[in-house]
């Protein structure tokens, strides 16, 4: 779908941006939404890695590194352990869409097309998050019902259980818009996911997601122990398993997701003005 399509239900010629209220943007954001899913439903690949990479990953860990992190036999304590955590992880391998997708909305020249229009910055950006939060909201629904499958139990009450989805869904939208400024920055999405990579790699393995912390080495335990990554692993498992701290893991989870986002979006904002 192209962008000249949302032209008339987002505002008159002439609006002066900085005049845009709060119903207008909403009404923005709302038409870009509708576009980022069209595009979606067009090209129905894009949800490959939504689709396919919560299953490769958990069947891959269970079954290849399950038997050595827990001892043979206790694959299903390692379920237990694994998928709760692998909840942090989908919010930044989605994430990572974001900032390519963005990226190539440039190259394309869709973004000339919006400069032209008398709608908010922000409202671009935004609809791009929102759409991305539909997607990892996918990506978990796939994975928990993976697990389900291979004997993951939700030992926790119902309101904890949603509760380590939307402490996910959180951090993950605030991961966003440090791949949105880091797809503003680079100048191809090759250069995107290149970059994106070095990062995501330390992160996901240098964390507690896929094993217990407490046999790494002294410094690399010391990282994990401020991860965000870990403390989210950490808070969806204790909210599962119905076992374990959850206040502390919680807190710092939430306290970077704020840091994160109150950092990050004024600067893409900004820098996505600069560019259009």
């Amino acid at each position: 779908m192209s962008a000249a399509t949302i032209t008339a239900p987002l505002a008159k010629p002439g609006a002066d941006e900085g005049r845009i209220g709060l119903r207008a943007n909403l009404r923005h954001i709302g038409a870009l939404v509708r576009r980022n899913a069209l595009q979606i439903k067009q090209d129905p690949e894009s949800m490959f890695d939504v689709l396919l990479m919560p299953v490769i990953f958990i069947l891959l860990f269970v079954y290849v590194f399950g038997g050595a992190m827990f001892g043979k036999g206790n694959q299903q304590q390692y379920v237990q352990y694994l998928v709760p955590g692998m909840m942090a992880m989908m919010g930044l391998n989605i994430a990572m869409a974001v900032g390519t997708g963005v990226n190539e909305d440039f190259r394309k020249g869709v973004m000339d097309r919006f400069r032209t229009m008398p709608i908010a910055r922000s409202s671009v950006l935004i609809a791009k998050i929102v759409v991305e939060i539909g997607r990892m909201l996918i990506a978990t629904a796939i994975l928990l019902g993976m697990g389900f499958l291979i004997g993951l139990e939700v030992r926790g009450s119902v309101l904890e259980f949603v509760g380590a989805i939307v402490l996910s869904t959180v951090f993950g939208a605030a991961l966003m818009w440090i791949f949105i400024l880091l797809g503003l920055a680079m100048k191809t999405p090759q250069a995107v996911q290149g970059v994106a990579m070095m990062v995501l790699m330390p992160l996901e393995f240098g964390s507690s997601i896929f094993a217990p912390t407490k046999d790494m080495p002294g410094w690399l335990k010391g990282f994990t122990d401020v991860s965000p990554l870990s403390n989210l692993a950490d808070a969806a498992r204790a909210l599962i398993n119905g076992q374990g701290a959850v206040a502390h893991p919680t807190m710092v989870t939430l306290a970077w997701a704020v840091a994160i986002t109150a950092v990050t979006m004024p600067l893409a904002v900004a820098k996505f003005r600069k560019k259009t």
